[in-house]
């Protein structure tokens, strides 16, 4: 049995890695902005449909293993924000949430064998630092933010402008190891017998 990691984050990946695990990569192909067209109007249930997508997108190609979906989105202002994708968007984002705290919204979907399964999301209290703006124009042109929800990383160039979280860090990085650990022991596994041997 094998973890089926439906994403192609390398901070999906990194986690699981640093935790032990060696998953089946299949990133998942999903029409983002149609779910979102009809997403609920809770913050945490949009989060938890799309990791639901992606983890239904390719379960039925691994019916013996454990697939994960997972998706994550910034809660600012009361507005959900994902990837910002371009070094200008990346610059504005910051414009707002430079100094002010925000809600990392992380859903996570568990598809295990015969069709088990756990949706849950996380949400972590994220508190941004009043950058600089030499330093948001240096970091948006790094290219780090661009594809990361929220424009920000905590374990790499962007934990320079994070002053603290409260919450799962695992989670901010884009997958909450205790959310993992719970469903697979109600899958009736433990976490070690998925480790690296």
């Amino acid at each position: 049995m094998r973890i089926v990691l439906a994403s192609q984050s390398p901070s999906r990946l990194s986690i699981l890695r640093s935790a032990g695990v060696e998953p089946l990569i299949h990133p998942a192909h999903v029409d983002e902005d149609a779910l979102l067209a009809d997403a609920p109007a809770d913050p945490a249930a949009t989060v938890a449909l799309l990791a639901t997508a992606k983890a239904e997108a390719v379960a039925a190609e691994y019916p013996g293993d454990v697939v994960i979906g997972a998706d994550s989105m910034l809660l600012l202002n009361g507005r959900l924000q994902g990837k910002p994708h371009t070094v200008d968007a990346t610059i504005a984002r910051w414009g707002e949430q430079a100094g002010q705290s925000a809600e990392l919204l992380t859903g996570h979907c568990v598809i295990g064998p015969e069709g088990r399964r756990e949706v849950a999301t996380s949400t972590t209290v994220v508190h941004f630092a009043a950058a600089s703006p030499a330093d948001i124009r240096a970091y948006a042109e790094s290219g780090e933010p661009l594809e990361c929800a929220g424009a920000f990383t905590l374990e790499a160039l962007g934990g320079w402008f994070i002053d603290r979280i409260e919450g799962d860090p695992s989670s901010v990085i884009g997958l909450s190891l205790p959310l993992l650990r719970g469903a697979l022991y109600d899958f009736g596994y433990s976490v070690s017998q998925f480790w690296n041997r």
